[in-house]
């Protein structure tokens, strides 16, 4: 069985009317459960919840003290190109949104030099991203790019276009030991509507990626949905089931959840299914309880007090001091197209001593890497 016929198991008729009758009763029953079941995720996601957010937080804190401890991870994304082919409604990339704006691919030279700018910074993990264009940022340049930054970092993962197996093996020969790709909303015709034309359209392709990268040798896999494009308990209740799956198939590889917001979207899209702070807080509550070893992300598309706030209930990485165009770090007044604007733009010195000072451990290193082989034999 494939996971989109598993979705399929789960109609949104059958969820909503689960909301709809769900009872304080069994919000309790589900947050007494030790392994909760997607029955409980339900309770814990529904309206009936929204009492119990002060109990589950505390819950919630104290699984993730059990699983991780006191430290939060930090990362950075690096753009390599911002050339998409994909008409994506809501992204800045997108093949009619962009307007004027200067695209451009970094050549290796370029990729150094963001590289060595963000490990002056004391990074040591990074996220590599794309456009939706094969052309511009072919395979075979994303694993150029996985073999600079592998030079300068102890874990290198991207956020690309959906690959098959075999290119995703080719990353995973040249350093790559992590993928993130949101699946952006798990409705069918939601994901139609919004991703008009381009590769980037076959729903079933884009479910399949994170287990073809699995298979492919990725250790690490990170799933989630852009809130805003669909009703945020469905689509939450959807990417749940996702990662359990994911767990459940790939035990190789540490299934990560993120939680991209839209807000700062085109001038002529809004989103349509606006997401607000309590229900993120809910929901991130919710999935902590149903997935409590999964690692949480939160990138600087969140206001800084939404994102300090956030920091005790579940969030275990974050990025910091991000720029979202290709060459921001080295050349930071450079006109390129970025995909969308940051809200929270103090420095790494900032959001580290934030951590320090709420007690908690900024890790700037992926320990993981320690159990696995550490460098791969073409990088030796």
């Amino acid at each position: 069985m494939t996971f989109e016929a598993y979705l399929n198991e789960w109609p949104e008729t059958l969820i909503q009317e689960q909301y709809t009758t769900l009872s304080e009763r069994q919000v309790e029953a589900a947050l007494s459960a030790d392994r909760r079941t997607p029955e409980n995720l339900l309770a814990l996601l529904s309206p009936a919840a929204l009492p119990f957010l002060e109990a589950m937080a505390q819950e919630a804190n104290k699984q993730t003290r059990r699983q991780f401890g006191r430290t939060v991870s930090l990362y950075a994304p690096i753009y390599l190109s911002n050339v998409c082919g994909s008409n994506c409604l809501y992204c800045s990339f997108s093949t009619v949104n962009a307007g004027k704006e200067t695209r451009t691919t970094l050549t290796p030279t370029q990729i150094e030099d963001e590289c060595r700018t963000l490990a002056k910074e004391g990074f040591s993990s990074v996220l590599l991203l794309t456009g939706d264009a094969v052309h511009a940022a072919p395979p075979e340049y994303i694993a150029q790019a996985c073999t600079i930054a592998r030079r300068w970092f102890s874990s290198v993962a991207v956020e690309v276009y959906s690959m098959t197996q075999e290119e995703y093996h080719l990353l995973c020969t040249h350093g790559l030991d992590g993928v993130t790709l949101y699946q952006e909303t798990y409705h069918k015709p939601t994901y139609l509507d919004m991703h008009r034309s381009g590769r980037k359209r076959d729903f079933s392709f884009r479910l399949e990626a994170l287990e073809r990268a699995a298979n492919a040798g990725v250790r690490r896999l990170g799933a989630g949905v852009l809130l805003g494009l669909y009703k945020w308990r469905v689509d939450a209740f959807w990417l749940a089931l996702h990662a359990r799956w994911l767990q459940t198939r790939c035990w190789n590889s540490t299934i990560a959840l993120s939680f991209p917001r839209l807000k700062h979207t085109p001038s002529a899209f809004n989103p349509p299914f606006p997401v607000s702070d309590i229900n993120m807080v809910q929901m991130i509550l919710a999935l902590r309880l149903f997935l409590p070893e999964s690692p949480f992300y939160l990138s600087t598309r969140e206001a800084p007090s939404f994102r300090d706030k956030l920091l005790p209930l579940g969030i275990t990485a974050m990025s910091a001091g991000s720029s979202t165009r290709p060459g921001g770090y080295a050349a930071p007044t450079s006109p390129t197209l970025e995909q969308f604007q940051i809200e929270d733009v103090r420095t790494v010195a900032e959001i580290k001593t934030f951590i320090e000072k709420s007690g908690y451990d900024p890790v700037w290193k992926d320990y993981d890497q320690a159990f696995t082989e550490a460098v791969p034999k073409q990088l030796q």
